[in-house]
């Protein structure tokens, strides 16, 4: 005879009890008033019980018992530990349902009648929440400010007009607008009045918009709700303005943001809120803005390419950071100081500068500014052993700006030879620094053979300076 589902339901059913019924330590099951309807001999020998516990209370007998809140919520409490004297037992506690759904009773199982058989489990999970907890710490630290205003060296009058005002913003919670050529701290400088502000404790999350293609910016900045589109994380993905929320969001180079995120950008802080690509959802933010430009934000307002109002949205409290090349008196100290994170990063003795360089160096007219100012130590650092830097050092690395020609008439023709003599060298020059001394991938670079640069090398007299 055909058995129906119902009977399969019925016998999956007492087949599960049985099952579990051999294989733990003990059960009690109670009706609706949470008094014991049965209990195993299993069960009384762990407590020790030699009569008859039927019609009791089961906090009668089982002081620590958790049946009535099961009973009461419909909710199970599955995997639990229960106090009995000195004694710990894991159990699980299962509301007991009628036909209908209608609480009827519990049922409770001890599955091991000491603690210590959950020790593995136990031990993997505090590993599990040991390394999660880790991973919060190394990310919260990544959104944490990682410069202050002891790290924006200079004692010129242009560097502490700077840092006055920054002092100054960083009590303050309007919006930032840092302004200045590349390689001048824009970045430095940000960190350090978020680290300096009421919200240091909080997030400091940082955007470079010319780094992000426009297709993905407005997933960057508002986050992707869950499969929102063919392929995107069915988990969802916050954006940098929920990452920041509470803190600080640096928006460098915003003067390269196309002019369609332009609008979405002045809606979220002009409004507080932001909304999810896919999602109907808003999210109220409570972030401040700083940005950073290298560019003439008034002259792409006028050329059309930068929205006015999001101009003076931003340009609440502009700081105009001064280029390398204005604060000369600055250079010796900014280049003491790259020397020594130089030296701690590279693993190699102590490097100076003697007078001649320092020179040189203030000589240099700076286009890059400290960026660049720390390039050309570090590849001297790479080319040269000697312990004190000189001019002569970094002659062949500082570019030379051309002379200013004496009069109108044209320069004097020299021989091909010379010339072209003249232009090899030179490229040669740039090929060895670029490999760092290494001649072999210098001519690569100059798509020759090794035999041939070394011929060359050798016909300028190149090769005691290698």
């Amino acid at each position: 005879m055909a058995i129906g589902p119902e009977d399969i339901r019925k016998r999956a059913v007492q087949s599960m009890f049985d099952h579990m019924a051999s294989i733990c330590e003990g059960l009690v099951a109670v009706d609706r008033d949470v008094r014991i309807a049965w209990m195993d001999d299993k069960y009384k020998a762990l407590l020790g019980i030699d009569y008859d516990v039927t019609g009791k209370v089961v906090e009668e007998v089982i002081p620590n018992s958790l049946m009535r809140q099961v009973v009461t919520t419909g909710k199970p409490i599955l995997l639990d530990i229960m106090e009995f004297g000195v004694r710990s037992f894991v159990v699980i506690r299962l509301p007991l349902l009628g036909e209908n759904g209608e609480i009827q009773g519990g049922i409770g199982l001890v599955l091991f009648d000491r603690a210590e058989y959950l020790k593995p489990l136990v031990f993997k999970f505090s590993k599990l929440q040991e390394e999660l907890n880790r991973t919060r710490r190394e990310l919260a630290g990544e959104r944490q400010a990682k410069y202050t205003f002891s790290q924006f060296l200079g004692t010129s009058e242009e560097v502490r007009q700077v840092k006055t005002l920054a002092r100054r913003a960083a009590q303050m919670d309007s919006t930032v607008l840092l302004m200045g050529e590349t390689g001048t701290g824009k970045e430095l400088l940000a960190h350090a009045i978020h680290a300096a502000s009421a919200r240091a404790l909080r997030p400091m999350v940082s955007i470079n918009v010319a780094a992000v293609p426009e297709a993905l910016l407005e997933a960057e900045f508002f986050g992707v709700a869950p499969g929102a589109y063919t392929g995107a994380d069915p988990r969802g993905r916050d954006g940098k303005f929920q990452l920041a929320n509470g803190g600080t969001l640096f928006l460098d180079e915003i003067g390269d943001m196309p002019l369609s995120m332009q609008t979405k950008l002045l809606r979220a802080l002009q409004e507080k809120e932001i909304e999810p690509l896919g999602s109907n959802k808003v999210l109220r933010i409570d972030v401040r803005i700083i940005a950073a430009t290298s560019r003439d934000l008034a002259a792409l307002v006028r050329a059309n390419l930068f929205r006015a109002d999001l101009y003076y949205r931003i340009n609440v409290l502009p700081i105009t950071l001064p280029p390398l090349r204005q604060r000369g008196e600055d250079i010796e100290i900014l280049a003491e100081s790259i020397l020594d994170l130089l030296r701690l990063r590279l693993g190699e003795g102590p490097r100076e500068l003697d007078r001649s360089a320092i020179e040189a160096l203030k000589a240099h007219d700076w286009p890059g500014n400290v960026r660049e100012l720390h390039n050309i130590l570090e590849r001297v650092c790479m080319l040269v052993e000697a312990p004190v830097l000189t001019a002569e050092h970094f002659a062949a690395i500082l570019p030379r700006p051309p002379a200013p020609p004496a009069n109108d008439s044209p320069p004097p023709v020299q021989a091909l030879a010379t010339v072209v003599g003249q232009a090899e060298r030179a490229a040669i020059s740039a090929a060895l620094l670029q490999a760092g001394g290494n001649r072999s991938a210098a001519a690569k670079l100059l798509a020759i053979s090794r035999a041939s640069l070394y011929e060359r090398m050798a016909a300028f007299g190149m090769m005691s300076k290698d």
